[in-house]
């Protein structure tokens, strides 16, 4: 009995802002991100090639502070990432690092 072997699906992911181009071959439901060239180094995410997704970058407006944030090229703080498609948005949330301060202790 021949057992058939089952392939995952190819996507063909490309980004609206710069020319990166890339494939995977994953079966379960997944996003492609990568280091933008043409949005000043933000991880963005990739959209599938041929759909109508619009992705955007969110800047933060509140005070950053001594947070740890990421930022692009030029240095402004970037809070969220977001997907629009014809049936919904996802939101991608760059929540700043969280960072402890040791006291000396007396």
């Amino acid at each position: 009995m021949a057992v058939p072997i089952l392939k995952a699906p190819t996507k063909h992911w490309v980004c609206e802002y710069c020319p990166f181009e890339d494939v995977t071959n994953e079966a379960r439901p997944h996003q492609r991100f990568h280091r933008c060239a043409g949005q000043k180094g933000i991880t963005m995410p990739m959209i599938e090639k041929g759909q109508k997704w619009h992705v955007r970058a969110v800047e933060r407006e509140d005070y950053v502070g001594t947070e740890k944030v990421q930022t692009d090229a030029d240095g402004r703080p970037i809070m969220a990432l977001i997907t629009e498609r014809p049936d919904g948005q996802d939101v991608a949330v760059l929540a700043p690092t969280a960072v402890g301060h040791v006291r000396d202790m007396e």
